[in-house]
């Protein structure tokens, strides 16, 4: 491996839950109705996809413009006061960022992805960053991955992904990378997803060991 390429959402920041919970105060906000399957069909999906989403399957009464806009306003107002990033999270990609080019490929917006790494003081070590919105589709396809890897100047085989969503997994497999899978407990993968992982780890700061193993 020559690189390694982290998720965000679920894997560096606690935050799968405020995701879902302010989505959900939204869509009963506009006239919306919420569906069992949309916590997991929603995971991974661009900005574009998912306020599509919201209008087109669960029915909010606000153009797919103003519904991430209204997501992403409530999102920041979290973020305020520091992104929930999960225990050991920075020194994680920092002992990795010593072995390895690191990117974070993720689903939030620029600006999340921005506020974390500020938050983190990782912005000098994160090499690249790349949101699915600057991609043509998000998560499970493998749009994200490909241009990070891109960005760092490294074939995708040659990346290892460090993924907690079924979506997740599928894009980072469909990139051809080696998967590491560390499941939100709160949202656990698929477990037919996750077993095509290359190692399942119970929790991010198993990550520099792991990657040992399989280098």
């Amino acid at each position: 491996m020559d690189a390694v390429v982290f998720d965000l959402d679920g894997v560096l920041v606690d935050s799968e839950q405020l995701w879902d919970e302010v989505r959900r105060s939204v869509v009963a906000e506009h006239g919306g109705t919420w569906k069992e399957e949309a916590t997991r069909a929603l995971q991974g999906m661009s900005t574009p996809e998912w306020a599509r989403y919201l209008v087109d399957e669960l029915g909010i009464r606000l153009s797919a413009e103003q519904a991430a806009e209204t997501v992403i306003g409530e999102m920041a107002k979290r973020y305020e006061g520091g992104p929930p990033v999960l225990p050991g999270a920075e020194d994680t990609v920092r002992a990795v960022a010593d072995r390895y080019p690191v990117a974070i490929a993720s689903s939030s917006p620029p600006s999340l992805i921005e506020a974390f790494l500020t938050a983190a003081d990782l912005a000098e070590v994160v090499r690249v960053a790349v949101s699915s919105e600057q991609v043509a589709k998000g998560k499970p396809e493998p749009d994200v991955y490909l241009e990070a890897a891109s960005r760092l100047g490294v074939k995708p085989a040659a990346c290892a992904a460090v993924e907690d969503s079924t979506n997740g997994l599928r894009a980072a497999l469909a990139a051809e990378m080696t998967v590491i899978g560390v499941p939100n407990p709160h949202f656990p993968p698929d477990p037919e997803v996750l077993a095509k992982a290359a190692a399942v780890l119970t929790d991010v700061t198993e990550l520099p060991e792991a990657l040992r193993r399989l280098q």
